[in-house]
């Protein structure tokens, strides 16, 4: 298996809506395990094509105490979110050391097609709804950072160019 590496803010990819999936092949399923493998090593909670440069409306997400049980994501998208949210800190490898606690939605309920190709509909909460919102906000060409107020982070981004 290969870990794939991570683009590095500010390539454009980052900022580039990702293409949908067609039909869910072997070589679909060998990005997916890919990208289990990359996040794994991260360690993380999630991982977007994007993020290493598959331009693919792909993710995975693995927000369990025990590991191994990614949940493979193609065409993602948000059907329902909870009026009630959540703050989390989140970060993300292509800007290693930085992080911004975001507010979001506690419970989303996502369309998208799985591993086998069928299209399913499956709700999240908690740590799994704030993961599978982030990464399908880098599908879209969006950063954690987006979701902050402007003044955040206008504060966030002269922090990372000085960093820089």
């Amino acid at each position: 298996m290969t870990r794939r590496a991570f683009l590095s803010w500010p390539d454009p990819k980052l900022r580039t809506k990702a293409g949908p999936v067609g039909e869910i092949t072997d070589d679909i399923r060998a990005i997916w395990d890919e990208m289990v493998e990359t996040m794994d090593a991260m360690p993380g909670y999630g991982l977007a094509a994007p993020q290493v440069g598959v331009m693919l409306r792909l993710a995975v997400v693995d927000c369990s105490d025990d590991r191994g049980r990614a949940i493979r994501l193609a065409n993602p998208e948000i059907l329902a979110a909870s009026d009630d949210t959540r703050d989390w800190d989140e970060a993300s490898p292509n800007l290693p050391g930085h992080s911004a606690k975001v507010t979001r939605p506690a419970a989303v309920t996502v369309a998208f097609t799985d591993a086998t190709g069928n299209r399913i509909r499956q709700d999240f909460e908690g740590l799994w709804a704030t993961s599978v919102q982030h990464q399908i906000d880098h599908l879209n060409g969006r950063m954690f950072f987006d979701r902050l107020s402007r003044t955040k982070r206008d504060m966030f981004l002269k922090k990372l160019r000085k960093a820089r």
